[in-house]
């Protein structure tokens, strides 16, 4: 019988120790500033534990006790039938659990030993699509079959019912403890548009969504367009996708656009910005007014000669057009062939204050805590990161990797990767979890900010530096390349800790990943990771157009998705992990 003690039913619980079991404990503000979100006063102060918010609903009460049910320890949507290229989904055989001693020997009798120091949820690459934005690059299929998926227009949806999964989940699979909050590793949007925006925040924390711009009335876009590169569900016509084995299923873009209902999250929730959520299309710096324009207007390109996709691609891929110019171009010279769609304001692209002041905003508080770890002082000093207390022993720290230079690869800049330094050294006694978008390997882009032209831009190598400094350092967790990747990060003065990359939710397999740390009073401490799907059943029916119909159609149309990676679900030590490390 293991004997797991959780943060949340320690007979010392103190105060500090209630709030940051339900989340509800801001550490900072990613300034050096310690908020308390109720208060006009934000001051400067050294106490970084007693920021404190209300938290309005609280996940499910949680038995000490491991589980498996809804977890992919339990099963995994896996191919079952199907003819010809297209598959149907079922119940596959489950993930099993993987120990990892690359940085730690794994201790016998460390399972009767544990305590529980914290649990939390992470979501990351949700993007949020608002499929019938002029600015979409979809004709870029014709040069590559991936560039465009099929189940975009569900996204959603598919987000909706991950939200279900983790509000009917009993507490951590490992230890039964109750989950601290849910984290959302950055491209939450698609396009950088502010229908997105809306979107992501009212499935966070609750609310009613019509996925639908330009006319309210119908669906205007690539998939009713009579186009045979797109998959037209509605339609007769015998498309691309359809001669792989994509079945016709007649109002299924009334339905993708038809009002959906978010509960919203039982838990507190974090944000981290994403390239997608910084920069049009995830790719393009702020700034060209004819590309702003053409977002919210009437015109819409839908298909190009592949030559000028392969280019435009290529141009994208290597970095060659940071402004946009290229795109700008090609718009231009294919005027004749835009089509007619119904102008719309709200598809405008936001700005990295307003997407501050969209966190802000009291409607979409949910359940806390108050900017989701953003605050005024980061919107007065026009910087996306920040650190809070994730239990009495252990603080998180979300960092910003976007470079407002352009290009989807990312890169910080000096003042911040002090600021990270700082903060681990100021919390020494404390063990550190940070949370980023990009990953080591893809903090490749040192493009100037051009905002602050003098801050030197560092790449993942020095991220990885600087945290190896810190023997407190837990875990990098974060996303962007749509793939399950878990790295050993090996340090000689014990600062060694665990990278964490999630796959997606917007590519199959469509995962988000529970984390706990425990303490296994060996000398080492372990990291449980535990991936889940949404709460869509594995197998669809074509006539059930209902919310949790399409949610489960989103994942079967992305597991057939033309040309897609069948790699991103990682290899097996790259999932349901143990994690262990040397206590520092």
């Amino acid at each position: 019988m293991s004997r797991i003690r959780s943060v949340a039913t320690s007979a010392a619980m103190n105060r500090r120790t209630l709030l940051a079991a339900t989340g509800a404990v801001t550490l900072s503000a990613g300034i050096g500033y310690a908020l308390r979100p109720d208060s006009e006063a934000h001051a400067a102060t050294t106490d970084t534990g007693e920021s404190a918010v209300a938290v309005s609903r609280q996940a499910p009460a949680a038995p000490l006790a491991p589980y498996e049910r809804g977890t992919t320890l339990e099963s995994v949507a896996a191919p079952r039938s199907g003819s010809g290229d297209y598959k149907r989904l079922g119940d596959g055989p489950a993930w099993k659990r993987v120990v990892r001693g690359d940085l730690a020997a794994a201790k016998s009798g460390r399972a009767d030993r544990r305590t529980a120091l914290a649990a939390f949820v992470q979501f990351t690459d949700l993007h949020l699509i608002d499929v019938q934005h002029p600015l979409r690059l979809e004709y870029l299929r014709t040069g590559a079959a991936n560039a465009w998926r099929p189940h975009e227009a569900l996204t959603v949806a598919g987000a909706v019912s991950l939200v279900e999964r983790v509000n009917a989940l009993r507490g951590a699979p490992v230890t039964g403890s109750p989950l601290h909050f849910v984290m959302t590793t950055g491209d939450n949007t698609d396009n950088n548009s502010k229908t997105e925006l809306d979107w992501f925040l009212k499935v966070m924390s609750g609310g009613r969504i019509s996925p639908n711009s330009g006319d309210p009335r119908h669906y205007e876009g690539v998939q009713n367009s009579g186009l045979k590169l797109y998959w037209q569900p509605d339609a007769a016509l015998r498309d691309a996708d359809k001669q792989r084995g994509f079945p016709h299923l007649h109002g299924f873009l009334a339905a993708a656009i038809r009002e959906v209902r978010s509960p919203g999250l039982g838990l507190p929730w974090y944000s981290t910005v994403g390239n997608h959520d910084a920069l049009p299309l995830g790719c393009y710096r702020h700034g060209d007014s004819f590309l702003a324009e053409f977002a919210v207007g009437g015109k819409k390109l839908m298909t190009l000669p592949a030559s000028a996709s392969v280019a435009l691609r290529a141009a994208i891929k290597n970095d060659k057009d940071p402004k946009g110019l290229q795109l700008r171009d090609l718009l231009k010279t294919h005027a004749r062939q835009l089509r007619s769609v119904t102008p719309d304001e709200s598809r405008a692209p936001f700005t990295p204050a307003q997407y501050l002041k969209a966190h802000l905003d009291p409607a979409h508080t949910g359940p806390g805590p108050i900017g989701h770890g953003y605050s005024p002082a980061n919107l007065a000093a026009g910087t996306q990161y920040y650190a809070f207390r994730i239990s009495d022993d252990i603080i998180g720290i979300s960092i910003d990797t976007t470079d407002p230079g352009g290009h989807y690869m990312g890169s910080i800049g000096t003042t911040q990767l002090r600021w990270l330094d700082k903060t681990l050294s100021d919390n020494k006694d404390s063990y550190a979890i940070v949370f980023s978008h990009h990953t080591s390997k893809s903090m490749t882009n040192r493009r100037t900010d051009p905002a602050h032209p003098s801050d030197k831009r560092h790449g993942g190598e020095d991220v990885v530096a600087t945290l190896a400094k810190h023997r407190n350092v837990l875990a990098w967790v974060n996303g962007h390349t749509h793939k399950n990747e878990i790295i050993a990060h090996s340090a000689p003065n014990h600062g060694s800790f665990w990278e964490i990359n999630t796959a997606s939710h917007v590519d199959f397999p469509h995962l988000a990943r529970i984390i706990e740390v425990v303490d296994n009073k060996d000398g080492t401490l372990s990291l449980f990771t535990t991936l889940i799907e949404s709460a869509a059943p594995h197998r669809t029916d074509f006539s059930d157009l209902s919310q949790t119909g399409l949610a489960a159609l989103y994942r079967e149309l992305a597991f057939n998705a033309p040309g897609r990676n069948t790699e991103l679900a990682g290899a097996s030590r790259d999932r349901n992990t143990e994690l262990v490390l040397k206590k520092a």
